[in-house]
């Protein structure tokens, strides 16, 4: 006679918990009710440490989030009785909650949250705009003839920190090296520099951590790899007879036009990012990605691809790397975001995917915990992703209807989601 459904729940499993956080138990084995979910989970850790504070935990069991009872989670996936199962507790991520929307009468197609107590927008119109956390608009800089598709902030190697340079890329052909002062003396901007290469939409402007270089990606299939110095004479002159470069602004003659100082060549269709390796042991290497269904690894010293990582019939949107420099995430047209982890010899293909209902456009990763990505989307949802259990999100939240995402940056518990509807300023807390 099979035994009742009550019994069974009332039965348990032998369990050992560990942990990375702080929050260490003792090594010990409990009977855990196959009943229990994540709360009761979170209850015994907490009161087995004896917390002052109570702190919501989440589980991980066999690498997967557990989101459902143990016997349901058992029963799924055929571990028997007798089975020790070791679940790993860490810090729950808090919903995300909504805080404010900075309104635009353009798309805003990416956003930088990099200026402490700030954020930086570019939109369609080739404005760059710049507002505090209050959401008052404190600069409306006119730096492209044509869309912008990127921005970001670069680094300063001095202490001074009310001075910035911020570097746009744009549909009109070419980069903006663009100074801005966020002094008490009121706020200022001046674009000082332009960078010449591409001949057709650029896609991306990256810069490196110490802020003296740049890569840029376009449709024309090139990397453009820049110094981020301002010259005192252009390095590269006007040719006003070429059709080509009439889509381009003749630019004042104090924005001063930059040449290359080297450029990569590798990719065989329209390149949609390039950055900069941030990794202990990846100095010198940059990863790219495109429409060739690649993700590319160049020594940016000698200019060479030394690896590819070819993954087919997935043309790539946008790419990001893990702080600790050990995966990247390629979001591509097919609805996935593919998961390669550099920690594989021999890589030549995604080690796993996080499926999307819609084209994922975007992501982002978190400066505070190893695990966590933030991925925008073109049905105007974002969603929360945790590395270790990626069957599915961690939460999503709509950001707009009917609206695509465009572009997202994480920078601590402040994420800015920017799109069609403009820009939106989300909070995400907790997690490691």
């Amino acid at each position: 006679m099979a035994p009742s459904t009550s019994s069974s729940a009332a039965s348990s499993h032998p369990v050992v918990f560990t942990t990375q956080t702080p929050y260490a138990l003792p090594s010990q084995k409990f009977m855990i009710p196959l009943d229990w979910k994540r709360y009761q989970l979170s209850q015994l850790i907490n009161k087995a440490l004896d917390l002052p504070k109570p702190i919501p935990f989440d589980f991980l069991v066999h690498g997967e989030i557990l989101r459902t009872s143990l016997l349901e989670w058992r029963a799924e996936n055929g571990v028997g009785e007798e089975d020790t199962l070791e679940i790993e507790y860490f810090e729950s991520v808090m919903p995300p909650q909504r805080m404010s929307e900075l309104p635009h009468e353009d798309w805003v197609s990416s956003v930088s949250c990099r200026i402490p107590q700030h954020f930086v927008t570019a939109s369609y119109d080739g404005h760059l705009r710049i507002f505090d956390y209050s959401q008052n608009p404190l600069l409306d800089i006119s730096v492209h003839q044509a869309p912008i598709t990127s921005v970001c902030v670069v680094p300063s190697p001095s202490a001074e920190t009310e001075s910035r340079i911020l570097a746009s890329s744009s549909h009109d052909l070419t980069a903006c090296l663009t100074r801005i002062s966020l002094d008490s003396e009121g706020p200022s901007a001046s674009t000082v520099a332009s960078l010449h290469l591409h001949t057709s939409p650029l896609s991306s402007v990256s810069t490196d951590a110490s802020g003296s270089h740049l890569l840029t990606s376009s449709w024309d299939g090139l990397i453009g790899v820049w110094d981020t110095s301002i010259p005192s004479d252009h390095q590269v002159p006007l040719d006003r007879s070429d059709d080509r470069k009439k889509r381009r602004r003749i630019a004042p003659a104090n924005i001063k036009r930059k040449a290359p100082i080297a450029v990569l060549k590798s990719h065989t269709a329209r390149v949609s990012k390039a950055l900069f390796a941030t990794g202990e042991h990846a100095k010198g290497k940059a990863y790219s990605c495109g429409f060739d269904s690649t993700v590319r690894t160049w020594d940016v010293e000698s200019g060479v691809c030394i690896n590819t990582i070819a993954v087919p019939e997935r043309p790539m949107l946008d790419l990001a790397e893990t702080p600790d420099g050990n995966i990247l995430l390629g979001a591509s047209t097919d609805r996935t975001v593919s998961i390669f982890d550099l920690r594989v010899s021999s890589l030549s293909s995604s080690t796993g995917t996080m499926m999307h209902s819609a084209t994922p456009s975007c992501i982002a990763t978190s400066e505070s915990g190893q695990q966590q990505v933030v991925t925008g989307a073109y049905d105007g949802v974002a969603r929360l992703w945790d590395l270790r259990s990626t069957k599915g999100a961690v939460t999503s939240f709509r950001v707009w209807d009917g609206m695509k995402v465009l572009a997202v940056d994480w920078v601590r518990d402040v994420v800015g989601i920017a799109g069609e509807g403009g820009m939106e300023v989300w909070r995400i807390d907790g997690g490691s």
